[in-house]
């Protein structure tokens, strides 16, 4: 029987900064594939120094080039990371023992977020965030959706999950987590607009406030200080900018 083979694929745009810690986290992969979108700085000279197979394209949309780089991995499972995630020697180990004899199927992650060198693990949600994802999977078993911002994930097969955690580089400080939201919230406003869906003010306000509450109370936000109540904040606010961008600026 031969031995079971694992892809890594990382999707990266102009992250020379952080792919070659990203990618010198993956060399225990089989198969290194890398997805660079409209590069133009040192990405593609860092992929080729970790002998990663490079797909070069201009995407508009998050799901398509995923699903491109999906299509690509030839592994019997694929493991998707993110130029600003790292994975440790431990979440490594754990992967290639589970993957062994695993059903068809795919495996949710937990994350340990920062912001700067900050561990903050309480209060990820709202759509700002996640406190856990399926990025293991095997082939077959995931697809991307046509969204901008948040695409839809179709998966197939059985779930399990993992125990040890994905680091993940979230913000580099306050002022890079509201560039984020800026981001987010505009090509979300994008969505609302082409689905001819934006909805109504008043539920948009309202969600200011549930999405508050559900990342600082319900998921335990409160626990992290400032910092639980910074994300917070920014669940709350990126239904309502989202809304106001999709009403009143142009395409």
């Amino acid at each position: 029987m031969s031995a079971v083979r694992l892809s890594a694929l990382v999707v990266a745009h102009n992250e020379e900064a952080q792919l070659a810690d990203c990618l010198e986290s993956l060399r225990f992969a089989d198969q290194l594939v890398v997805v660079l979108d409209r590069c133009s700085d040192g990405s593609k000279g860092i992929a080729e120094r970790f002998s990663a197979e490079i797909i070069e394209g201009a995407w508009e949309i998050e799901g398509p080039r995923r699903n491109e780089g999906i299509a690509a991995c030839d592994g019997d499972w694929i493991l998707e990371v993110d130029a600003d995630e790292r994975v440790s020697a431990a979440l490594a180990e754990e992967i290639r023992q589970r993957i062994v004899a695993a059903p068809f199927g795919h495996f949710l992650i937990p994350y340990h977020n920062y912001v700067g060198n900050h561990l903050v693990k309480h209060g990820w949600g709202g759509a700002w965030g996640v406190s856990a994802t399926v990025r293991l999977f095997a082939r077959g078993a995931k697809s991307w959706g046509d969204q901008r911002i948040h695409p839809t994930v179709t998966l197939k097969g059985k779930r399990d999950v993992l125990q040890s955690p994905m680091i993940h580089y979230v913000d580099r400080d306050i002022s890079d987590m509201l560039r984020r939201l800026d981001r987010y919230s505009t090509a979300r406003a994008r969505d609302l607009r082409e689905s001819g869906e934006i909805g109504r003010l008043f539920p948009n306000v309202r969600r200011v406030f549930s999405r508050f509450w559900k990342c600082f109370v319900a998921r335990r936000g409160y626990r992290e200080g400032h910092y639980g109540f910074l994300i917070a904040l920014m669940a709350g606010l990126y239904p309502i900018m989202s809304y106001l961008k999709a009403r009143l600026e142009e395409q």
